[in-house]
């Protein structure tokens, strides 16, 4: 045989489950898209069509929805490793499963309050998170004996209005950016982490508290680090989320600075005192980094988090 098959996988991707939890008149919401991929013995279902080892990808996707069911939804770590294990478990041919999920957040809408009042930050004012935009992710593989859980999410929107500067970089006969002391940061937040747990003997962490306190990090990191670089701030991000956080050891980003440039306002008369900025949508630089906690080895993919 001239050929021989190299790495393989199969199963059902993007099941779009969404689980109500009703607590008397309150209900919560979990909605999730939920991509499986399984290998192991599937070598006679290439060479051959023999489907002997192949569990349908049909029922990869009855069982993600009825899991749904048996289980809930707990958080989207610990769905991925409840049908993990048993699809290792269950089916001999099935050596390794890798479980990916994207979880889309629905905020409550509260009712009118006439007595309610609006609190204000009193530190800091020159950022801002755009509501509702982010997408939480988690991937889960599971070989019968080790975990590897990375969550994280992506589109997460963030801007700081000032205390950012871009200056003293290398010039050439091509260059014609001007340096700036005063400058917008923005940038769309492509971030996975993974954690340190990696077997059932381990005590699992908190997957929901995890994920919350994960976000604040790294977003008081942008919020209070004065940017003289998006990789200084990147690494501010990343730094802040491994020394407060002790169930990750490596947190990889992908961060397009998304440039905001002063308009010219001089043949207008006007003066334009940092104040108006034509925001440019391509091309835009793409800062990307792992950071890693002291003795680890890198293990999240390089292009896991590329745009």
């Amino acid at each position: 045989m001239p050929t021989i098959l190299g790495q393989n996988q199969y199963g059902k991707a993007e099941n779009r489950v969404v689980k109500i939890t009703r607590d008397g008149a309150t209900h919560h919401i979990k909605d999730l898209n939920v991509s499986v991929a399984l290998s192991g013995d599937m070598d006679e279902v290439h060479y051959s069509g023999s489907n002997a080892n192949v569990l349908p990808t049909d029922t990869t996707k009855n069982t993600v929805f009825a899991f749904a069911k048996e289980h809930g939804i707990e958080s989207a770590e610990q769905f991925g490793i409840h049908l993990a294990r048993h699809f290792v478990t269950s089916q001999e041919p099935i050596q390794t499963a890798r479980i990916r999920i994207e979880e889309y957040a629905w905020e409550r809408i509260e009712a009118s309050d006439a007595n309610s009042q609006f609190i204000g930050s009193d530190e800091v004012k020159h950022s801002f998170v755009r509501k509702g935009q982010e997408t939480r992710l988690t991937q889960i593989t599971y070989d019968g004996e080790k975990w590897e859980v990375v969550s994280g999410l992506k589109d997460l929107v963030v801007m700081n209005s000032t205390n950012s500067e871009f200056w003293g970089y290398v010039k050439d006969k091509y260059t014609t950016l001007k340096e700036a002391h005063d400058r917008i940061l923005a940038t769309q937040v492509s971030a996975r982490w993974r954690f340190n747990w990696t077997d059932d003997e381990q005590r699992m962490p908190n997957w929901e508290k995890s994920y919350e306190q994960t976000k604040k990090h790294m977003l008081q990191a942008f919020a209070e680090t004065y940017s003289l670089s998006l990789q200084q701030t990147l690494y501010q991000m990343g730094s802040r989320i491994i020394n407060n956080r002790s169930e990750i050891d490596e947190v990889r980003f992908s961060l397009p600075n998304k440039h905001h440039f002063l308009v010219d306002l001089e043949p207008f008369g006007l003066k334009n005192d940092n104040e108006v900025y034509y925001a440019a949508d391509r091309p835009y630089g793409l800062i990307e980094a792992t950071i890693l906690r002291d003795g680890c080895e890198p293990k999240i993919p390089v292009d896991l988090t590329n745009l």
